[in-house]
């Protein structure tokens, strides 16, 4: 996802309101989510489908990554040689 540009992607409800196509457009062309204000406060984020896909991807990946590494620092963890071994066992099958 690319960087928010604060002068181009927050707007107010109202602008939001009678401009959705334009910013259905825009975010879909520059792939930066859009801010949605109401009384001067954030209060939704619209973004491009693909773009949210490929953000819960990211932050999945980047849990079993936290998961992988609390686990190694228990002792849950292997040996490389150990984990080879058993995945060349079970292609085997």
């Amino acid at each position: 996802m690319k960087r928010l540009r604060v002068d181009e992607d927050i707007r107010p409800m109202s602008e939001f309101r009678t401009g959705i196509a334009s910013f259905l457009k825009q975010i879909h062309d520059t792939k930066r989510p859009l801010i949605i204000t109401q009384h001067g406060k954030g209060v939704a984020v619209l973004m491009d489908a693909g773009e949210y896909e490929a953000m819960q991807e990211r932050i999945e990946l980047l849990q079993d990554i936290q998961t992988s590494t609390s686990q190694i620092e228990a002792g849950q963890g292997i040996d490389h040689i150990r984990a080879k071994a058993r995945v060349l066992k079970r292609i085997k099958k």
